[in-house]
């Protein structure tokens, strides 16, 4: 049997967010590769066998399920949300670039539902404009150079989603974000801080620039920025699509 490798998004956490082609692929597997709670949601079978590892390792992950791969296995890669938003279809790709003999592989990427717009659709409509998507983890880009794009961003007035604001490793860094913001946005900017959504832990909470806190915001929230057309309608958030 020809081996192939599918890089697969798991959705935010609901299992009714899985798409079926992601499903299927998972089902005719017989490897599945990916940091240690993505893995954790397989369920178990004959046939199948689950190869969790760190989040810190994501080439050598890559690498392994690679070779699987050419070995004649069916191997799917797990990440959370959408496999190409700050995930492993990036280091799928960057462990291929430097090994010819795999790049002829069957391999696909499959799609899913991101945390920002599982997170949004929760909300309303706070991206429903221009937006941009920033990761606020410094552990592969300086702090400078994710400051620099939340500046560049909030001067542009794009709505912007963040994610991985605020970890024990870093508690400062979202802190001097929400500064940033309101010295350009204004302190009457929508900021949505969206918590663990598709689970049962699940809390959305939307506040203003004004309001808004560091504490607010762990490694399971998704914070979304409104520009500044961005406005209540109810209990919902929206950015019209009029905005200039």
């Amino acid at each position: 049997m020809n081996g192939w490798l599918c890089i697969a998004g798991l959705g935010p956490g609901d299992a009714a967010l899985v798409t079926p082609e992601v499903t299927a692929a998972i089902d005719a597997a017989t490897d599945v590769v990916g940091y240690i709670p993505y893995v954790a949601r397989i369920t178990p079978r004959a046939g199948l066998t689950l190869h969790p590892s760190d989040n810190r390792v994501e080439l050598d992950r890559a690498a392994a399920a690679l070779a699987m791969a050419a070995e004649g296995r069916q191997v799917v890669v797990v990440s959370s949300g959408d496999p190409g938003v700050f995930a492993m279809a990036s280091a799928v790709f960057e462990a291929l670039e430097n090994r010819p003999e795999w790049q002829q592989l069957d391999i696909r990427v499959l799609p899913g539902i991101t945390a920002m717009l599982a997170a949004a659709a929760r909300a309303g409509a706070p991206l429903g404009h221009d937006f941009c998507t920033i990761n606020l983890s410094d552990n592969l880009k300086p702090a400078s150079l994710i400051e620099a794009r939340v500046r560049a961003a909030a001067e542009a007035d794009f709505a912007m989603a963040f994610y991985n604001p605020r970890s024990a490793s870093r508690p400062d860094t979202f802190g001097r974000i929400l500064a940033l913001l309101r010295g350009i946005c204004g302190p009457d900017r929508l900021i949505t801080f969206a918590r663990a959504v598709s689970t049962p832990d699940e809390q959305i909470r939307t506040v203003t620039l004004a309001e808004a806190t560091p504490e607010m915001a762990d490694m399971r929230t998704v914070v979304l920025v409104g520009n500044a057309a961005t406005r209540r309608v109810g209990r919902f958030v929206y950015t019209p699509r009029s905005a200039v």
